[in-house]
């Protein structure tokens, strides 16, 4: 019997909360290993102490994390420009507005009036467009818990843990021995 010094931490619902493996306070925090061979219920404060267990660290979450904040700050920039390109637009208006009114020719303030309105569609079309490849490459995901999730038992712990399973398959051992019955020896036939 093997078992790998890996645990996940899991949560479960409040009515399902069991004691503490250490305090024996009610919680809903269970440390499960991977192929469910073992788990416990611990109290998070515990997942804090060094010398209960030590964080896996998962280069690849982390990883995928910078690169997603990188995209948020890109898709932040891609927007401010949109919004300064707006407000250009915005103060070339009012000011070839000020030079239509010193003209008073209407006819050219209505075709511009008609340029403006598709020309804001066409920018807003570019940066939709350069917001959802930008999307498009990042997982639309809530932001996870910024706590590991992944840990491995300190040594006296994990041997708790193996001694634990270890006289759990013992113990069956002995009910099915027991249950056997040529493991018992048999009534004398013989006269005394």
């Amino acid at each position: 019997m093997s078992l790998t010094n890996v645990y996940h931490v899991r949560r479960v619902a409040e009515t399902s909360a069991k004691a503490c493996m250490i305090c024996y306070k009610p919680s809903t925090t269970v440390m499960i290993t991977p192929d469910n061979k073992d788990f416990f219920y611990v109290c998070p404060a515990h997942l804090q102490d060094r010398h209960f267990c030590s964080p896996i660290i998962d280069t690849e979450g982390q990883a995928k994390r910078q690169k997603e904040e990188a995209m948020a700050k890109e898709i932040e920039k891609v927007k401010k420009e949109y919004e300064e390109k707006q407000r250009r637009k915005k103060e070339q208006k009012a000011s070839s507005k000020d030079e239509d009114e010193k003209d008073k020719d209407k006819d050219e303030s209505k075709d511009k009036n008609k340029d403006t309105p598709e020309t804001n569609k066409t920018d807003e079309k570019e940066r939709d467009d350069k917001i959802a490849s930008i999307r498009k490459d990042t997982s639309t995901e809530a932001k996870p818990d910024e706590s590991p999730r992944v840990f491995s038992l300190h040594k006296n712990f994990y041997q708790m843990r193996i001694d634990r399973l270890r006289n759990i398959e013992m113990a069956k051992r002995n009910q099915e021995r027991m249950k056997n019955p040529s493991l018992f020896p048999s009534v004398p036939s013989g006269n005394p």
